[in-house]
């Protein structure tokens, strides 16, 4: 019986790029208005890179704040170079408080006593915001007040959290439906 232990193992065969393209939208989106990844207090330029790549891959927005080195770490980061959909905030606080008044649901990636472990975070049903803190302080406690809820990913290791990038990807994919 082919696949036993004693059988050929079954071939695998891994598509084209261009029977991806055919599966995948054929060019980068505009705003979707669905789904954004608000990492508003960054620290590392790498960390936008990466969650600018996650962003294209789950059809999300980006909104960063006006400092000036991120636009460079976000062109430095999307690989794809294609454009990306990207929002920028000189007022982190009001875009979040904009995004409720316009009836987003706001969840952010957050360590606190009333967050839901990421495994049991719904996919997103209705426009949704990603709240990403600051590498070492996370959200600011005037930032909390803003969130629906907050979700945690549950770590066994030594460490206190994921960096901003990880954890963020994370969470796009699984409010994308995609985990």
């Amino acid at each position: 019986m082919s696949g036993d232990r004693g059988g050929p193992a079954p071939a695998i065969r891994t598509r084209t790029r261009a029977e991806l393209r055919r599966t995948r939208r054929p060019r980068a989106h505009s705003c979707w208005d669905h789904l954004y990844a608000a990492p508003l207090w960054p620290l590392h330029g790498a960390n936008l890179g990466t969650l600018a790549r996650t962003c294209d891959a789950v059809g999300a927005c980006l909104t960063v704040p006006r400092f000036p080195w991120v636009p460079e770490a976000l062109a430095r980061g999307n690989t794809l170079r294609e454009p990306l959909c990207t929002h920028w905030t000189g007022d982190p606080l009001g875009w979040l408080r904009k995004q409720r008044e316009r009836g987003l649901r706001i969840v952010g990636v957050e360590l606190a006593d009333e967050a839901i472990r990421l495994a049991d975070l719904p996919a997103a049903r209705q426009p949704t915001v990603i709240v990403l803190g600051h590498e070492q302080h996370g959200i600011p406690p005037e930032a909390l007040d803003l969130l629906d809820t907050c979700v945690e990913i549950p770590m066994i290791g030594t460490g206190a959290s994921l960096n901003v990038a990880v954890a963020g990807s994370l969470a796009l994919y699984k409010l994308a439906g995609l985990l």
